[in-house]
């Protein structure tokens, strides 16, 4: 059953205001915003402000415009078509290649859930001296619970809670931390590249873009969808769409910046070198305040559970679009997609001794999968077959291109840099 069939209409084309309109369609972006303020991000964005301080600001600014631009793309496909990412591949492509890229995206999905588990344990280990094996159990354990035993609107909420936690976990830390603002509004629109710095800028701009978040757009999307065959609809649909995903994306670009502008005022100003996230949180508490630590490993805490459970979901939605199925957790094959997802992560976790080292491999099958899922997307909304009128235009393509070579080679270098 598809996620629109057991949610009621939004909008109402008689009574409801444009404005009002907005802010009941407003929601799926933020799910996707998560997964760009996953534990695998703070690191970047860690490493980038106390070793570089605000020079590298711009990254956020590029890597969240980039990434507008290929969300707006994908949500698109399922607005137009009211098919996820997963869907159209089996539909679209011969058999063999599409269930090849599906089992790739698969093991990406498990991969990205492993990062995302291993960040709530980390959390758990600072808040709590919690061993991070231990904690990754429990953190598994709390968000099946909460994928499996909750609606899609629900989960809605609750992600939305936890983003706005972390954002005002951040807005905390930003206030009692010495910013030096008028040169950070320059580092946001001047790019710099400051000698040693090239490998910081790919980890940060190539990892945003992330292969699950693609394919968890465009099913969510339609939790806002109800009449496919109405063209005013759809138009409707695409506006709306497109001003969730720029006020999501505003919001993640602000919590990323907030990482760097927090680590240069702090452990940049120092100087202070910082590796690992258990080490920023220890420094944290001198230079700031035990309160400050605190804080920073709370929101790493809801930030490692609420990207978690997208990236569950996100499985979910991959595997059971290898049947030709929609996203629906009472269907055993988005059940298993969930369950293959987070518990093979937890048990590759159980294997790993050293968790940063752990976070690193899994950046590793994210660079190595993305570039299949990204032109795979451009593919299919090309395809005027499948997207009619709303097919991409030359000009679009073009700017899809450039950015998914960009991103491609981004991580490819970033790859190459592990190897």
């Amino acid at each position: 059953m598809k996620l629109n069939n057991s949610i009621k209409k939004l909008f109402d084309k008689k009574g409801d205001k444009p404005s009002l309109d907005f802010f009941k369609y407003m929601g799926p972006g933020l799910l996707v915003t998560v997964g760009f303020i996953d534990p695998g991000n703070w690191a970047s964005n860690i490493a980038a402000g106390s070793e570089f301080g605000y020079s590298l600001l711009w990254m956020v600014t590029l890597s969240t415009v980039m990434l507008i631009i290929l969300q707006h793309n994908v949500a698109h496909l399922g607005i137009v078509t009211g098919k996820c990412l997963s869907e159209a591949v089996t539909e679209k492509l011969p058999e063999k290649l599409g269930r090849g890229i599906l089992g790739t995206a698969m093991f990406a999905s498990v991969s990205t859930s492993l990062a995302e588990i291993l960040g709530s344990a980390i959390a758990l280990q600072m808040l709590f001296d919690v061993p991070v094996k231990l904690g990754a159990v429990l953190s598994t354990i709390l968000i099946l619970i909460m994928i499996y035993g909750n609606s899609y609107r629900k989960i809605e909420r609750w992600i939305i809670g936890f983003v706005s936690i972390i954002g005002f976990s951040f807005l905390y830390e930003l206030t009692i931390a010495p910013i030096e603002w008028g040169i950070a509004t320059k580092a946001w629109l001047t790019p710099s590249m400051p000698d040693g710095s090239i490998l910081i800028i790919m980890s940060v701009l190539g990892a945003v873009v992330m292969p699950h978040n693609l394919f968890l757009h465009s099913e969510i999307i339609q939790s806002r969808q109800w009449n496919l065959k109405d063209d005013a609809v759809i138009k409707k649909q695409l506006k709306f769409e497109f001003a969730d995903t720029i006020f999501s994306m505003i919001i993640g670009w602000a919590i990323n910046s907030a990482m760097i502008l927090l680590a240069a005022s702090t452990f940049f100003a120092n100087p202070a070198p910082v590796g690992e996230l258990q080490q920023a949180q220890s420094m944290l508490t001198p230079l700031l305040g035990k309160g400050a630590g605190i804080v920073f490993a709370m929101a790493l805490l809801f930030a490692g559970i609420s990207s978690s459970i997208t990236s569950g979901m996100a499985g979910g939605t991959i595997f059971a679009g290898i049947y030709g199925e929609p996203y629906d957790i009472k269907d055993k094959h988005s059940q298993w997609g969930v369950g293959i997802s987070l518990i093979v992560a937890l048990v590759i976790i159980m294997f790993i001794s050293n968790p940063f080292q752990g976070l690193i491999y899994s950046q590793m099958i994210l660079s190595i999968q993305l570039p299949i899922t990204i032109f795979t997307q451009i593919y299919l909304t090309s395809n005027k077959e499948l997207m009619g009128k709303y097919a991409n235009k030359t000009h679009l393509n073009v700017l899809l291109l450039t950015i998914g070579s960009i991103v491609t080679y981004l991580n490819v270098r970033l790859l190459l840099s592990f190897l």
